[in-house]
């Protein structure tokens, strides 16, 4: 079953209409209290975030921020010609083995940083022509994020918010921070349980995952993209291809063009290479072949996936 959606008007960024009719506030309110007996992510640690105890993401009252600037890597619809207002958060709810940015995700490289001054960074990236604001790893921060928003919407803050995540998140916490995200991002990473336990200690990742892309393509519906060729709304899905079929991509393919849609925009990624504790866990100790990445091209080309990013159909 293909879910439908009704979306507000894309030009609009929707966390403007909340903070005017004050449900921002409530949001913001909600998440913080949560922060008490944390339980923001599918981790459920319980651990007092408010009081800096410390559970799987290491991270406490404050957030970690370890860069924030223009960002010209992304999808094509997220850079257009100034660049996506990139914030990399530091700390993650998931523990991959293999990861790249692991000095960020692991190891907590960046600094504690005040929440007025997380909204700051927001406003100046607006301020150089950023066309949006891509909270990279928000899932363990978004208590500390909103309560950014609500200050940078004062400030002036006006273009859309990206959500761009590893797909392993509470679908309570994704109603709640509803209206704040025009666009998310998520990657879905594994199709198979055993593989997403021991990659990345989340054996019940490919169900939280499905259930997440529902809720935020319920939330937001099929990518929008304007005139200039920027996207202002929408779904956007990354699957990265890893060696030997380790994530199942058959099977992570199969969801969205079942469950979601075939004009859900679709990035595969190529650019795997060993990181961290990959040279351990063969073969995630090479990189991937040309033919396993054309054979995840074919296979969503023969899904009939209409947009999927750099493949001209």
């Amino acid at each position: 079953m293909v879910l439908k959606n009704m979306s507000p008007d894309s030009s609009y960024p929707s966390y403007l209409p909340l903070s005017e009719s004050g449900k921002l506030r409530k949001i913001v309110q909600t998440l913080n209290a949560a922060l008490n007996k944390c339980t923001l992510c599918p981790r459920e640690c319980g651990v007092n975030r408010l009081a800096d105890e410390i559970g799987v993401c290491a991270t406490g009252r404050l957030p970690m921020v370890s860069s924030y600037s223009p960002h010209f890597g992304e999808e094509r619809p997220l850079v257009g010609k100034n660049g996506s207002g990139t914030i990399f958060m530091s700390n993650c709810n998931l523990k991959c083995i293999f990861c790249q940015n692991y000095m960020i995700s692991h190891r907590g490289e960046g600094k504690e940083v005040p929440i007025a001054e997380l909204a700051d960074y927001m406003v100046y990236l607006q301020g150089i022509g950023c066309h949006n604001i891509n909270f990279v790893t928000p899932t363990h921060v978004i208590a500390q994020i909103a309560s950014a928003v609500e200050i940078a919407v004062e400030k002036g803050l006006r273009i859309p918010l990206v959500y761009n995540c590893g797909g392993y998140e509470s679908t309570e916490t994704l109603r709640t921070i509803d209206g704040i995200f025009d666009i998310y991002m998520p990657d879905i990473k594994y199709s198979c349980g055993k593989v997403a336990q021991e990659l990345s200690k989340a054996k019940d990742y490919p169900s939280v995952v499905k259930a997440a892309v529902k809720e935020m393509y319920r939330q937001v519906g099929k990518l929008v993209i304007d005139k200039r060729g920027i996207a202002t709304r929408g779904l956007l899905v990354r699957h990265l291809v890893l060696p030997g079929n380790l994530a199942g991509t058959k099977d992570v393919l199969h969801f969205p063009a079942h469950e979601i849609s075939l004009d859900t925009y679709l990035n595969l990624m190529d650019q795997y290479r060993p990181c961290y504790k990959a040279f351990e866990h063969p073969p995630l100790d090479r990189a991937i072949t040309h033919g396993e990445f054309k054979r995840a091209i074919d296979l969503a080309l023969e899904f009939g996936f209409r947009r999927i990013d750099s493949v001209t159909i």
